[in-house]
């Protein structure tokens, strides 16, 4: 039987938060960076384009595809309805839910399609989030697999192969065409775990007689990146080292942001080595997974969770401590994920990426959605669906999930964030399972 638990009392202030936030589709807001755009689209050649705040863009029917116009040339014209038709043949050759989230999956995979053009799947189209992050990658490729788009989530996981270093490890983004990073960010070592709980969660939604050629074909991936992460706990403690995290700052102490991707990753290569004949080594990998479960719990569990080992503020990241990232959730995390909503609310509804997140402002939506997908695999469907209605009210004009949501309901940031519609397309797939 499936659990129902978050206490009525935290889902009451979030809609009361709600309430005084924006309906569906208010006007856009510019964020302190001016980074907002309607969203993404394709033209006529295929291509992926931004649309700009305000530009009134005109789409094919269906499809994410830019509308030439009534005064395009023949031949435009019809390349632009053939790359919509295109689209439309791709949806439908997959899933898609009936009833009340169907637009919003529709548009979320569309928008998913769009941004992963290249192989990799870019975070956003706006000029400083047009790179690809193995974070959002990975679940992009796992929100294909489950939604029946299978060559498109191996495709995501063949750019991560790729660009992957020798040692397992990943930079923090990387240049669309794969040729290496943009800058010189540090490492974040919660990339390789997100790759290995993606392969893992690509292969199980494969059909059975596809799962030894996919094995087979990321192979170096799955060695890689398992001796990473072995790598990683091999200390006294048995937690990673500090990395910066999906919050992007430089951190000296290891974060539940790192700790608990890499347990995932390290539970997931198990499974895969078991998948792959090779128990001796999937024993291995286990006994490791579970030291760091137990430090895990050890060092964040007596605090609740928070973001570092010891007192710290609420975290997003104890989303992580539950399902479908872990077999199952940490002692005390489903407590401490509820406990968590209260202090990272945000005037509009939704959710900072923590309690200690300095502006004060702006919900997020990947933070948001994984609390959406977060309450779905735990079986609370109220919970999950209360976070979907949010996400879903505050989009662009033309629905695009966009990164932030100012404090008086507006999208803000770049829109749309591959991220979150990734998580989107998990969460209503996991409530209609």
């Amino acid at each position: 039987m499936r659990r129902r638990g978050l206490s009525r009392a935290i889902l009451v202030v979030a809609v009361v938060v709600l309430v005084s936030g924006a309906a569906l589709f208010e006007r856009p807001r510019r964020d302190e960076a001016g980074s907002y755009a309607d969203g993404a689209a394709l033209d006529a050649h295929g291509q992926p384009q931004l649309l700009p705040a305000g530009s009134d863009p005109q789409l094919i029917i269906g499809s994410r595809v830019l509308d030439p116009g009534p005064d395009a040339d023949p031949a435009t014209t019809a390349a632009a309805l053939e790359v919509a038709q295109q689209q439309r043949d791709w949806l439908a050759s997959g899933w898609l839910p009936e009833g009340e989230y169907s637009e919003l999956v529709t548009t979320a995979l569309l928008d998913l399609h769009v941004l992963s053009t290249g192989g990799g799947t870019l975070a956003a189209m706006n000029p400083n989030w047009r790179y690809v992050w193995p974070r959002d990658s990975s679940f992009a490729a796992v929100a294909f697999a489950v939604s029946g788009h299978l060559d498109d989530a191996t495709t995501v996981l063949g750019y991560l192969q790729t660009v992957q270093a020798g040692d397992g490890s990943f930079e923090a983004r990387y240049l669309p065409d794969g040729s290496g990073p943009p800058d010189g960010r540090l490492a974040q070592t919660d990339g390789t775990g997100w790759a290995l709980w993606a392969l893992d969660a690509v292969i199980a939604a494969a059909p059975t007689a596809q799962q030894p050629t996919l094995l087979d074909r990321f192979d170096p991936l799955l060695q890689r990146s398992t001796a990473y992460l072995l790598g990683q706990v091999a200390n006294s403690r048995q937690l990673p080292n500090p990395s910066p995290d999906y919050w992007e700052h430089r951190e000296r102490v290891v974060t539940l942001g790192t700790a608990a991707p890499v347990l995932a990753g390290l539970e997931a290569a198990a499974r895969l080595h078991e998948r792959a004949g090779d128990p001796a080594r999937a024993d291995a990998v286990a006994t490791t997974a579970a030291g760091l479960r137990e430090a895990v719990t050890i060092f964040f569990g007596p605090h609740g969770y928070g973001r570092y080992p010891g007192p710290s503020p609420a975290d997003a990241a104890s989303a992580f401590l539950l399902p479908p990232y872990q077999s199952s959730p940490l002692g005390g995390a489903v407590e401490a994920w509820q406990a968590s909503v209260t202090p990272m609310l945000r005037p509009a509804g939704g959710i900072a990426p923590g309690a200690g997140w300095r502006e004060q402002n702006l919900s997020w939506t990947p933070e948001t959605a994984l609390y959406a997908l977060a309450a779905a695999s735990i079986g609370d469907d109220e919970q999950a669906r209360h976070w979907l209605d949010w996400l879903a009210a505050h989009r662009t004009p033309i629905g695009a999930l966009p990164e932030k949501v100012t404090a008086d309901g507006g999208p803000s940031g770049p829109a749309p964030l591959a991220w979150t519609c990734a998580l989107v397309v998990l969460t209503v797939a996991e409530l209609e399972r």
